[in-house]
């Protein structure tokens, strides 16, 4: 039996920050108070004037594994994650071949198993073309959840999400349209898994096609009405379906009135959004540039104080990255060819640290990383708190230390990221997995969570 003890720091508890030692037998935390002191052989850690908090959960990264790994892959993803704090992320489907089958599934959890230096989950994708039995299979092979991208195509010959509007490719299968939902949202309720979309509607980013030349352009070619009208469509779609719905990256005013509107006709329905959303506007792309470059884009100084306001308000129950890593050289390219995305998962717990504490409450973050995520992706008897019998996943973060975001420091394989030269009040000390530490790397020690509540 291997024993790590953290002693006399701020531990955040399910009921709260509390001084107390944390003692961990085997991967698990046995008890967390004052006053604790090893029982067998194992390293103590002094986190006096420090937080310990529980490790993070990123709902929304997409790994790049297999497909792009010039990218990313699962080791270069979880590296940076574990060197942010996150110890758990949710790999959404549009990886190459996409997870559109139980098989694919089962293969790419062996991959990541392969690389993964934190635990992961594996999102499954819904197409036009999805049958119920594929779901089944796929929640019984552990899929965490369902994503459907409205407006996606999907080729049939390369097994990829494409957006591809107005091209009538043979090769392209038609989008997951509101149909769709529908006609599997029932599936998907009696799974008891959530149903995640990408929420733009795809009439009206067909209305406001143009070429995209400028970040103007890219604004007015996706506005915040795709996202607002695709949230109360499928929102209504769930709400008849007895479904849960997730909306991804939420990144509006109005995608936000329309999903508190959902939220009041008695729709089951989850709100994540990302710190490029909470911390930058649309201002910032002239000292940022093309790494801000992102789907949906960061939008006006009034949709970011309502989403900030909406985090606060916990209509907004939790914070993701939507980490989705290019190279250097691509993001290098012109305005109109470079690929949107930007890494993030290294700097998720920093990013809502500051902001929880900007908002007067800085122990605000670890609800919005840890415990709302590992609940919503029912993993709540495993991850997400610092308790007895839960893994021992732990952050000590120093909140006397600065960090400020350098490529230099940044493990994924995009170096420059939206959140480059950002200053934050804090910085990871140490991250622990299953009571190991994680951040410098290592042999990987990274396993498949599954939600622990799935019809069966």
């Amino acid at each position: 039996m291997t024993e790590l003890l953290i002693r006399n720091g701020m531990v955040y508890v399910p009921a709260g920050p509390r001084k107390a030692d944390v003692l961990v037998s085997d991967g698990v935390v046995t008890k967390v108070e004052p006053g604790l002191a090893l029982t067998a052989e194992g390293t103590e850690v002094d986190a006096r004037g420090k937080y310990v908090l529980p490790g993070a959960v990123d709902v929304h990264v997409h790994s790049r594994d297999p497909g792009f790994p010039e990218k990313e892959d699962f080791g270069t993803l979880t590296a940076a994650a574990a060197a942010g704090g996150v110890t758990v992320v949710l790999d959404m489907p549009n990886t190459v071949p996409a997870v559109d089958s139980a098989g694919v599934l089962e293969s790419k959890s062996a991959l990541a198993r392969s690389k993964a230096h934190v635990d992961f989950g594996l999102w499954g994708l819904i197409r036009s073309s999805t049958t119920p039995e594929q779901l089944e299979s796929m929640a019984e092979a552990g899929a965490i959840g369902f994503k459907a991208y409205l407006a996606y195509s999907f080729s049939l010959s390369r097994k990829q999400v494409l957006y591809s509007p107005g091209d009538d490719d043979p090769d392209l299968e038609p989008p997951a349209d509101y149909g769709t939902l529908s006609r599997l949202a029932p599936v998907v309720a009696r799974l008891g898994l959530p149903l995640a979309i990408h929420a733009e509607d795809p009439t009206i980013l067909t209305a406001f096609r143009r070429p995209v030349l400028t970040y103007t352009d890219l604004l007015d070619s996706r506005p915040p009405d795709a996202e607002a009208v695709a949230i109360s469509a499928a929102a209504a779609v769930a709400r008849d379906a007895g479904a849960n719905l997730h909306v991804a990256h939420l990144s509006s005013a109005v995608g936000l009135k329309a999903a508190e509107d959902a939220i009041r006709a008695g729709t089951a329905l989850t709100l994540e959004t990302c710190p490029q959303f909470l911390l930058l506007t649309a201002d910032d792309f002239d000292r940022v540039g093309t790494a801000m470059k992102m789907l949906p884009p960061v939008r006006t100084a009034a949709d970011r104080a309502a989403l900030v306001d909406g985090l606060k308000r916990g209509v907004i129950g939790m914070v993701s990255t939507d980490h989705a890593p290019h190279t250097d050289e691509e993001k290098s390219l012109s305005f109109e060819e470079v690929p949107a995305g930007s890494p993030g998962v290294q700097t998720l717990y920093l990013s809502c640290l500051q902001l929880a504490k900007d908002l007067g409450d800085v122990w605000l973050a670890p609800q919005w990383v840890s415990r709302a995520p590992a609940e919503f992706a029912g993993l709540e008897e495993s991850k997400g708190c610092i308790a007895p019998g839960f893994d021992a996943d732990l952050v000590i973060v120093d909140p006397k230390m600065r960090t400020r975001v350098r490529p230099e420091d940044m493990r994924s394989r995009q170096r420059h990221g939206a959140l480059n030269d950002h200053e934050f009040d804090f910085a990871i000390d140490e991250v622990y997995l299953r009571g190991e530490p994680v951040t410098r790397g290592g042999k990987p020690r990274g396993r498949m969570v599954r939600p622990a509540l799935v019809a069966r």
